[in-house]
């Protein structure tokens, strides 16, 4: 996978009325705790006195040396008071998201003065960080060992991450979008001018032939791949279609285009083209695939920014899955089938012994077969980035999983807060039954992320208004 981590810019903020020298400890307290959080950032040390922004002048030579090293984010510890203009004007020139907090102050000294008013310094920094029209996450005035600081930096850094993968992103469309699915209809050109998101088509008769020699020149390899598997299947047989091996070739040549194109995702139209040129076979290769790189089925572009998306928020990165929203279950007013779309072969649950595969049975004729494949139990997060007529939002929510009847392909059942409203919030939106899935509870990075992303909306289904 490409690495996603967003690189944090520190620019501690003093100001000369206050001590300088507990500002300097209150400096290096903070870096010390993101050296054993092994937070990757860079400092301000090389270029202003003491490392640290004290006036004006400062400006220049600080936003010079953060875009040098290109940052993703830019914390602002204010460590006596702050030098708010400096900050503002810091901020405004960088833009990145930007992080505001300063250590809870102590006591007045018997004598009744203070070494530090970081929070009212933070109060003038907010104020002109609004003048100035420069988003902002802020943590609360804590001690710098008190559980807000550590929980809430790290969620801005996930957020950053995804503002980071947004500004980024490349999804490979290979193939066309078939004709019936409306609902994948999306405006490439709107993509590119909004957020920076780059679309690039490829054939779908090349990529076939560059598969089918792949496949060709690799095919012992294969084989013995193959054999590795056995064990995980009921039938084994399967494996040694033809058209399995093919779809192994198929993967290899997905990392081959990511790794030359600097891909962060992929919209394929997965059938019928691929079943029938490649043969009948299960779609093993897809599954291994998605442990690196996304997959959205059915040429859904917007499936393939939401997955990126998602997997910049997880806490590991992922994988992430593109099931549908399904059917509700018989028994659990509050809970819906996560189904179909294929999902990594790793998230499989671990009380599955072996893999049983099955033809189609809804397109039944489309060849190949389908492993039936419960995936395992944990938290869950999904989201949907979806627009109509220019307005574009992200929909995300949490839910864990539950017990559920049995069904074919890739499943699990997800229990929500409150279903109906999700329901009713899904359908009224500007959403589809296509969603995008990881194992985590991630949603409130993904909203913080959609402050620093102009134009992007965000819609919590799982809360209430």
């Amino acid at each position: 996978m490409k690495n996603k981590q967003a690189l944090l810019g520190v620019c501690p903020i003093g100001k000369f009325v206050f001590s300088h020298e507990d500002a300097l400890r209150q400096k290096r307290a903070i870096t010390e705790r993101l050296d054993r959080w092994k937070v990757d950032y860079r400092t301000v040390d090389e270029v202003i006195p003491d490392g640290m922004v004290r006036d004006q002048k400062h400006v220049e030579p600080v936003v010079r040396h953060f875009k040098d090293l290109e940052i993703d984010a830019l914390f602002v510890p204010h460590c006596n008071f702050g030098t708010e203009g400096a900050v503002g004007m810091i901020a405004k020139k960088l833009g990145v998201p930007v992080l505001l907090w300063g250590p809870r102050d102590e006591a007045p000294l018997p004598d009744g003065s203070r070494y530090r008013d970081s929070l009212c310094g933070m109060f003038a920094t907010s104020k002109v960080l609004k003048k100035l029209d420069v988003p902002f996450t802020y943590i609360e005035n804590c001690k710098i060992d008190d559980p807000p600081f550590r929980r809430d930096l790290h969620l801005f850094l996930r957020a950053a991450s995804v503002v980071k993968a947004m500004r980024t992103m490349r999804i490979g469309q290979i193939g066309v979008r078939v004709d019936f699915f409306w609902t994948t209809i999306g405006n490439e050109n709107e993509l590119l001018q909004r957020f920076g998101i780059e679309v690039l088509p490829f054939d779908m008769a090349d990529f076939l032939r560059a598969v089918k020699s792949r496949a060709v020149g690799r095919k012992k390899r294969y084989v013995e791949e193959l054999e590795t598997y056995s064990a995980f299947f009921a039938d084994s047989s399967v494996l040694r279609a033809e058209g399995t091996i093919n779809n192994l070739a198929m993967r290899d040549e997905l990392f081959a285009v990511a790794d030359a194109e600097d891909i962060d995702a992929f919209a394929i139209k997965t059938f019928s083209s691929i079943q029938t040129e490649l043969g009948v076979g299960i779609p093993l290769g897809s599954m291994l695939a998605q442990e690196r790189v996304p997959i959205a089925a059915e040429s859904d572009l917007h499936g393939a920014v939401s997955s990126v998306l998602l997997q910049a928020a997880s806490t590991d990165g992922g994988p992430v899955f593109f099931p549908e929203f399904t059917a509700r279950h018989p028994e659990n007013e509050n809970a819906i089938l996560l189904w179909h779309g294929g999902a990594p072969f790793s998230l499989r649950h671990p009380a599955v012994d072996k893999l049983e595969c099955f033809p189609p049975w809804i397109l039944k004729d489309l060849p190949g077969a389908t492993p039936k494949m419960l995936l395992k139990d944990g938290p869950l997060t999904v989201c949907r980035f979806d627009g109509e007529r220019g307005e574009y939002v992200l929909g995300v929510g949490t839910g864990s999983t539950v017990p559920g009847p049995q069904t074919r392909e890739s499943y699990v059942w997800m229990e929500v807060d409150d279903w109906p409203r999700w329901e009713r919030t899904i359908m009224e939106g500007p959403y589809i039954h296509h969603c995008s899935a990881v194992y985590d509870h991630c949603a409130d990075a993904l909203e913080e992320a959609c402050k620093f992303i102009p134009g992007l909306a965000v819609e919590r289904f799982d809360r209430s208004c």
